[in-house]
């Protein structure tokens, strides 16, 4: 892996690689609208920082958003995101660790929460007030995940 750029043909060894920059940014304050490591991110900022620093394509900030913005605008702009930056969801029981898992609280909602899955069942995401960490993928989390997307790797 080059900085910004990660190159391989192994999924494996890509999603390890992507884990380990997601778990640099463990311990980073929860900052709504944030993507800077160590000093503050949410959940999409997290995202955002990591397939930066994966890929060197810069995601642009998206326009500043309420807290309640999913409520609001009942559009699934996290998802929309997902699939124009990273392609086609994967088929269920694909995701790897590495792959971005987005989240939908309850039905009828708009997805609002996004992390990056990490071995054992666990993935990394950041929330209020807790910040960035690596949590178990429980079943409760479990069931909320509406799509599972892979980081593009690129080959030079």
């Amino acid at each position: 892996m080059t900085a910004g750029r990660l190159s391989c043909d192994d999924a494996v060894a890509c999603g390890a690689a992507i884990v380990a920059l997601a778990r640099q940014w463990i311990g980073t304050p929860y900052r709504h609208q944030a993507s800077h490591k160590g000093v503050g991110a949410d959940c999409l900022g997290l995202v955002r920082g990591v397939f930066t620093e994966a890929t060197g394509r810069i995601i642009p900030l998206p326009a500043p958003y309420a807290r309640d913005w999913a409520e609001r605008c009942h559009e699934e702009r996290l998802l929309d995101a997902a699939r124009h930056y990273c392609g086609a969801p994967l088929p269920c029981g694909a995701a790897l660790p590495g792959d971005i898992v987005i989240f939908r609280w309850q039905a009828g909602s708009a997805a609002k929460h996004a992390g990056i899955l990490s071995p054992a069942r666990r993935f990394i995401h950041a929330y209020e007030p807790a910040g960035v960490i690596e949590s178990p993928l429980t079943p409760s989390w479990a069931r909320r995940i509406v799509g599972t997307f892979r980081i593009a790797r690129t080959r030079d």
